[in-house]
């Protein structure tokens, strides 16, 4: 018999104050994309200022009024929970701007820098649609119905905003990063 190289893996100790029962976890996730919805305020303009194509430009904009309005969602479902709003920051949010500031770092001005940058938010648009989505099945679970109205409704917008961001990728901006 051949002998087992598998190692023992070591259980993560749990931090002081961790997440006893889905409800923290929500709060949790809702400080978490809180954080990460007003990050991605800040960004934005980066994108758009460093943005060429017209239809990029404008998905990037039309993206910030959005966004705006998920602050002001998750703000709103704070107080239906009796919660001040709070931000905690969000690691990987962090990580996803950070990669968009260096793909602008590392290209230059034009059609292969706007591919960069519709790379980069897509990237973006997939977390908060994989959180939203988690957040929506958690307020569904734990009851909170007006929470899960707001998820819903910023779920479709960040898909939509996803699916538009394809469009212009494929549509011609990819296309011109060749030449």
């Amino acid at each position: 018999m051949a002998k087992s190289t598998t190692k023992k893996t070591i259980k993560t100790p749990a931090k002081k104050g961790a997440a006893k029962e889905l409800k923290d976890l929500f709060e949790n996730s809702l400080k978490d994309i809180y954080w990460a919805e007003k990050a991605l305020v800040k960004a934005l303009p980066k994108m758009h200022k460093n943005a060429t194509d017209k239809k990029l430009k404008e998905a990037i904009e039309a993206h910030l009024l959005e966004t705006q309005i998920h602050v002001k969602r998750l703000e709103e479902c704070f107080k239906s929970l009796k919660k001040r709003p709070q931000a905690k920051k969000c690691d990987a949010m962090q990580g996803l701007l950070d990669e968009g500031k260096s793909i602008m770092e590392e290209t230059l001005a034009g059609s292969v820098r706007d591919a960069g940058i519709i790379a980069a938010a897509q990237k973006v648009e997939h977390y908060e649609i994989a959180t939203y989505g988690t957040l929506a099945a958690y307020a569904k679970v734990l009851k909170e119905n007006f929470c899960l109205k707001n998820f819903l409704a910023t779920l479709g917008e960040e898909k939509k905003c996803d699916a538009l961001l394809t469009k212009v990728a494929d549509t011609r901006l990819n296309s011109k990063a060749l030449q």
